[in-house]
């Protein structure tokens, strides 16, 4: 399993955002810049993650996008399953009926709980664990 490129964008998109005022909503031209991410494509993840209720975005003059949540409220998890949908280490996991060696397969446990600790880790980490309140300037992801 391998997080897309366009998931990765999506968290160094999110990873920028947490370090700016909410006050104020950032052009995605400045997102793109300072992130290194293709204006087109950052175009079509700011979409999702707008419709997955983690950005706000504003057209116009003044316009951007700012996040819809605190950092302390947004999980890597959401941020990578609004872009890719659900983790799924292994599609037994979802489904152990697909498997064709069923309830003899002795790696099952072990793919179920790779699983588990990855999505308890990516939901754990929230966007200010990576934002410390101090820092000057967001590094590229």
């Amino acid at each position: 399993m391998q997080i897309t490129r366009q998931a990765d964008y999506a968290v160094r998109a999110m990873y920028f955002l947490a370090h700016k005022s909410q006050e104020n909503p950032v052009t995605t031209a400045q997102i793109s810049r300072e992130q290194r991410i293709p204006p087109t494509f950052l175009a079509k993840i700011m979409s999702q993650l707008s419709a997955a209720g983690l950005v706000h975005s504003t057209r116009g003059a003044h316009g951007g996008v700012r996040l819809a949540r605190t950092a302390a409220e947004i999980s890597l998890l959401a941020v990578v399953e609004a872009i890719d949908g659900p983790m799924l280490l292994n599609d037994c996991v979802a489904d152990p009926a697909i498997c064709p060696m069923g309830a003899n397969c002795r790696v099952h446990q072990v793919w179920c709980q790779a699983q588990a600790d990855l999505v308890e880790r990516l939901d754990q980490t929230k966007l200010a664990d990576l934002a410390p309140a101090n820092s000057a300037q967001p590094a590229v992801a």
